[in-house]
């Protein structure tokens, strides 16, 4: 498939999917008149990719932990190293603080709300 189509059915940028390439998270083939080629495997690999950026990790981060993802069979990237494993782990452990920092900041924003409906303004229609 083109890059056009793979922007499509990925709900990603062409241009994103082009830094994607340049950054070696994604590959083409060209075809003879010079177009980006892209297998099937392409919208999986971009829908991970979108994945780990909404996780905050960096190109280059997500450029070393994909081949510790698994292969379209399900099976283990036979890329994958103790490494890159302790990788994920700690970025896990990272996105479960990040997560315990939202729900707290959620219950302090749920507190304020409270007493602003319960205040003067509240009750003037404000």
């Amino acid at each position: 498939m083109r890059i056009g189509e793979l922007a499509r059915r990925s709900g990603v940028s062409e241009r994103s999917l082009r830094y994607y390439e340049s950054q070696g998270l994604l590959i083409s083939e060209r075809s003879p008149g010079g177009h980006r080629e892209f297998g099937e495997w392409a919208v999986d690999r971009v829908v991970r990719i979108q994945a780990l950026y909404a996780a905050g990790l960096h190109s280059k981060k997500i450029a070393r932990l994909l081949p510790c993802m698994r292969d379209a069979d399900g099976g283990p990237n036979e890329f994958a190293t103790a490494r890159l494993v302790d990788e994920l782990a700690e970025e896990r452990d990272r996105i479960d603080r990040l997560i315990a920092d939202l729900v707290r900041s959620r219950e302090v924003l749920d507190e304020a709300i409270a007493a602003a409906s319960a205040g003067p303004l509240s009750r003037r229609g404000a």
